[in-house]
């Protein structure tokens, strides 16, 4: 894995920058790995750092300990900043503004191809899940399942995951007032 150049310019106080490794999201998107331009203590990075991958620069705050790292990606009108983290396999897209940690989630090994369940707050606060080739709300993922997996053991796992991922959408607006 070799970074030779610098796909954007960034101003002197940017945290990091695009660099020339991409990879295509199964809609076509062009999303650059990030590299840390300056430590973040409070998180563990170093200059130089490798992180997730990201469209473009409007998909990550420059200011604040928000970050990408990992395999995670970032794209479409998704914003990450405040002090959000999104890693491992999650994939941020859409409308998606995930501001503190606990704004996105996933489970892995899940489902019938044991893949990622990446679930995360929207700009109007409502949830978002990714699964596969299934992008939509968590209600329409719900239904997706019942049509898919019924009762089997395979829909009753996801109907936990639903549950839990109601259980902790439930805590956005209260965890998002005390941040405030």
């Amino acid at each position: 894995m070799t970074q030779t150049s610098t796909v954007e310019q960034q101003t002197a106080t940017a945290k990091y920058e695009l660099t020339d490794e991409t990879i295509e999201t199964p809609s076509g998107r062009k999303l650059h790995r990030i590299r840390a331009l300056v430590a973040i203590a409070e998180i563990g990075v170093s200059v130089g750092d490798f992180g997730g991958f990201i469209e473009a620069s409007k998909n990550l705050e420059q200011s604040g300990n928000a970050r990408v790292y990992g395999d995670a990606w970032v794209y479409g009108d998704a914003r990450v900043y405040g002090n959000a983290l999104v890693y491992g396999n999650a994939q941020v897209s859409g409308n998606a503004w995930v501001s503190l940690s606990i704004h996105i989630g996933w489970f892995s090994n899940v489902g019938s191809e044991r893949g990622t369940l990446t679930y995360f707050r929207q700009k109007d606060g409502s949830v978002c899940t990714n699964r596969g080739c299934f992008s939509g709300t968590l209600s329409d993922f719900e239904g997706a399942v019942k049509k898919r997996h019924g009762d089997s053991r395979i829909g009753q796992e996801y109907d936990l995951l639903i549950q839990f991922i109601r259980l902790r959408a439930s805590a956005w607006e209260v965890a998002q007032q005390e941040a405030a």
